[in-house]
């Protein structure tokens, strides 16, 4: 046995002590092989480049040696390393000196490989020109590599194995029991991956099959992973069954749009036309699992309010008019004239933007408008958040001081602070679900009104805060001796954690007194690249604050610009009061919902007082059928682009189609400023990133951000939360599910049916004083939901999904920080 000096794997912005690996001496099939020690077998053949045959070996899930398909020949070569019989690679740990043969070599492990074939063929069917597995399916290419030509056993009358087909074990995934070969891949991922161990393996013998508890669908974020972890065709999508064979389809890899995780995908499409979405393989970010609405959630593409065309509105003498069809070219001279005579103006991006398109608009509202009235976070605000975002947000990423997914497991502790990863983002809570199984001493703290499912399946403590006290309790971390957060603890601050008063603070506070690490996840695809993009009244692109006279001067030169005005903007909502007051006029509008804003009325009314709005939207939406000019904008699959994760990682992807009705917003903009005189400088994808790269990154000096202390009273801003303490009621704790009203997910019936049902979660008190059935009345409205007990809320303390109901909490219920009341409803 040798040892390798100081082999190590090193996470960014970390320093690890070297750690020697040990390694052995192997010999596959003649040739010698150097591995660190404990590799299995069938991973040391690799990387030779020798294949052995497997079904129930996945390398991300742990071995189980279920199908016996991977058998090798050890013989002993005089030094005890040896076996009788045929081994299964993929449960044997290699041993120094180990002499190997595959079936490459030794007719036992062919002959052996070649029997557990005809065994698994025994009673499979003879479906494979209709069964959705055909043309990619590991049983059938194996079959013909390590397979009989002919069977040695016939079955009963000539009539395999049958079972009625197919079974449904959730309204997504679909099972054909008689094709599995009881590999145990999904039962194994589902308990080991998310820990949602809903299927298992039910009878015995030939009886074996893949089942589900009585009444219990499999009922997971991440189920459709059994679907592409399948070797056969057993376990199947109930939306893609049947339409399309794997060779008639074109891949294109590309990276999900629902969430800040950045996960890698392929899209599958045929004709123009995506049939099917897989995960993609990615070691540093997703590694090969995706959450469901990644991969089946793309049907909002093709909805049939899709816009595809651009339209303006003729005015009638009582000022309201209707939209009609138009040119783009007239579109852009249009929506030039009415901002040019509407004056001041402010502009609202959204968060579902690449950074190419967010870039677009933080050019277009400094270069064509001369503001920086411009805010991408279209829902509830706090003064601390835009200094907070400056300070210890922008430009970190890996390389650069940034938590990274390999942090998360390197980690003693990670902090959870208004962040439920489960719902908010998947890739998070696996990699999380991954480093509290393989390191049990891996801590994760939740600071939340409850122990939610996820933080129970991660096996967390819950820090328990009700709403607008998380300041407080965050900073008991940093001086309760049991918490024991410092230079190896991670905190992982979600946006939502805004809306608590000095809360983000403190977090910013926790990490400067531990030396603890610090990340931002948002929840939404673009918002970290509009952060970086300088989509903020404060900030500039590339992390310049408004405020330094020499990052304006930087900026203003790179765009052609005598000078940048000096006073930061408006945030959104001070430009949806604005326009309401008639201090602002126009609004320039992309993909904005107005029941995710923090005062959903407001902003109606702010669409009716404005005197000219233009909307850049994929679909027909309320802000659509309020402006005077409406562009169509390309959606993720006709444009290329970037996305940036929570950590900072860029994320490019290039176009999967060619759609000439609507182009990415980037060349919407550029055509609207070039018609006001006032062009941006570029036109296409690519020319926007060169003037990126040129632009780069602001190396002068950050914007500060006062950590003495948390603050004690609400935010000064429309979306700051209230004191919780407040007499009378209930406080309301709330966020958005994984799967909720969303109009993202429009389209895919299988997937809203897998959505968690809304509910109002409460303790036992509340629930044994007012009932099942609760009526909830806020300062908005009311709403009736079923109960459930939570173990540990508080008692003046009430969950309530954000967007599973109705129009959501916010637009039907309460305002930001408002308390609520709770009576029983009668059935």
């Amino acid at each position: 046995m040798t040892t390798t000096p100081e082999k190590t794997a090193q996470s960014s912005g970390t320093e690890n002590t070297p750690v020697a690996v040990k390694t052995v001496t192997v010999t596959i099939d003649g040739v010698q092989v150097e591995v660190p020690e404990n590799t299995l077998v069938i991973r040391a053949a690799e990387q030779i480049g020798v294949q052995i045959p497997r079904f129930c070996d996945h390398p991300l899930l742990a071995p189980v040696g279920a199908c016996r398909q991977c058998l090798v020949d050890v013989p002993d070569a005089g030094n005890g390393r040896g076996f009788p019989k045929p081994q299964a690679s993929c449960t044997l740990p290699v041993a120094d000196g180990m002499v190997v043969s595959t079936q490459l070599t030794s007719p036992v492990a062919d002959k052996a490989q070649q029997g557990v074939m005809e065994f698994l063929l025994v009673n499979h069917p003879l479906d494979c020109p209709v069964c959705d597995k055909g043309g990619e399916c590991p049983l059938q290419n194996q079959a013909l590599s390590n397979g009989r030509g002919e069977s040695r056993f016939s079955t009963s009358g000539g009539v395999k194995r049958t079972f009625p087909k197919p079974i449904s074990i959730s309204p997504v995934v679909l099972l054909d029991r008689e094709r599995c070969i009881v590999c145990q891949r999904c039962t194994r991922f589902a308990e080991e991956i998310p820990g949602d161990p809903f299927i298992a393996l039910v009878e015995r013998g030939a009886q074996q099959q893949i089942g589900i508890a009585e009444g219990e669908p499999f009922y997971s974020y991440f189920s459709g992973n059994v679907i592409q972890i399948c070797p056969v065709g057993a376990l199947t999508s109930a939306d893609y069954r049947f339409r399309s064979r794997p060779f008639d389809l074109v891949s294109t890899p590309a990276v999900g749009e629902h969430d800040a995780c950045g996960s890698a995908i392929r899209v599958d499409h045929r004709r123009g036309k995506v049939m099917r979405r897989l995960s993609g393989e990615d070691a540093e970010v997703n590694e090969e699992w995706i959450t469901d609405k990644d991969r089946f959630g793309f049907h909002y593409l093709t909805a049939e309010d899709r816009l595809t065309y651009p339209q303006v509105r003729d005015r009638s003498e009582d000022g309201a008019g209707v939209l009609r069809p138009a040119s783009w070219t007239e579109a852009f001279a249009v929506a030039a004239r009415g901002l040019r005579e509407a004056g001041a103006t402010g502009v609202l991006p959204g968060g579902r933007l690449t950074v190419e398109d967010a870039y677009a608009y933080s050019a277009f509202a400094r270069i064509a408008l001369g503001t920086h009235d411009v805010d991408f976070r279209a829902r509830p605000l706090s003064a601390e958040e835009t200094s907070f975002l400056g300070a210890e947000v922008v430009l970190r990423g890996p390389g650069g001081g940034g938590v990274t997914y390999a942090d998360l497991e390197s980690a003693s502790t990670v902090v959870l602070a208004g962040l439920e990863p489960e719902d908010e983002a998947g890739a998070i809570f696996l990699r999380l679900r991954k480093a509290t199984r393989r390191t049990p001493g891996t801590r994760v703290l939740a600071v939340a009104a409850y122990s939610t499912r996820a933080l129970r399946k991660l096996h967390g403590t819950l820090v328990q805060a009700a709403p607008g006290e998380e300041a407080e309790a965050l900073q008991s971390l940093g001086t309760r001796a049991d918490h024991g957060i410092g230079k190896d603890t991670v905190v992982l601050v979600g946006e939502r954690l805004a809306t608590s008063p000095g809360a983000l603070t403190a977090a910013a506070a926790l990490a400067a007194r531990t030396g603890a690490r610090l990340a931002w996840v948002p929840r939404r695809a673009g918002d970290r690249g509009a952060l970086e993009a300088g989509c903020l009244p404060t900030l500039l692109p590339g992390g310049r604050p408004v405020t330094d006279a020499g990052a304006r001067v930087d900026v203003a030169t790179a765009w052609g610009l005598d000078s940048l005005p000096e006073t930061p903007g408006r945030d959104a909502d001070q430009i949806v009061a604005a326009l309401s007051s008639g201090e602002l006029r126009g609004l320039v509008v992309g993909g904005v919902d107005p029941d995710d804003t923090a005062e959903p009325e407001a902003f109606r009314e702010a669409l009716r007082a404005a005197s000219f709005v233009v909307a850049l939207d994929l679909r027909e939406t309320e802000v659509t059928q309020a402006a005077d000019v409406v562009f169509p904008v390309a959606a993720v699959t006709d444009k290329a682009g970037t996305f940036v994760t929570w950590e900072g990682r860029p994320r490019p992807f290039e176009a999967v189609f060619t759609n000439p009705q609507a182009l990415p917003d980037s060349r919407v903009l550029a055509g609207i400023a070039e018609e006001l005189g006032r062009p941006l400088g570029f036109r296409t994808v690519p020319e926007v990133r060169r003037q990126l790269e040129q632009l780069g990154p602001w190396d002068g000096e950050r914007v500060a951000h006062d950590v003495s202390g948390p603050e004690t009273s609400a935010t000064s801003s429309a979306g700051g939360v209230a004191d919780s303490s407040a007499s009378g009621g209930y406080a309301l704790a709330t966020w958005k599910q994984l799967l909720d009203l969303g109009t993202m997910q429009d389209g895919d019936e299988h997937l809203r049916a897998t959505a968690r049902p809304a509910l109002v979660r409460v303790s036992a008190a509340t629930y044994e004083e007012h009932g099942p059935l609760l009526t909830l009345t806020g300062d908005r409205g009311t709403i009736t939901l079923p109960a459930e007990v939570a173990a540990d809320i508080a008692d003046d303390v009430v969950w309530v999904p954000a967007r599973s109901s109705g129009r959501g909490v916010l637009a039907d219920l309460a305002s930001p920080g408002s308390r609520v009341t709770v009576t029983g409803a009668q059935a």
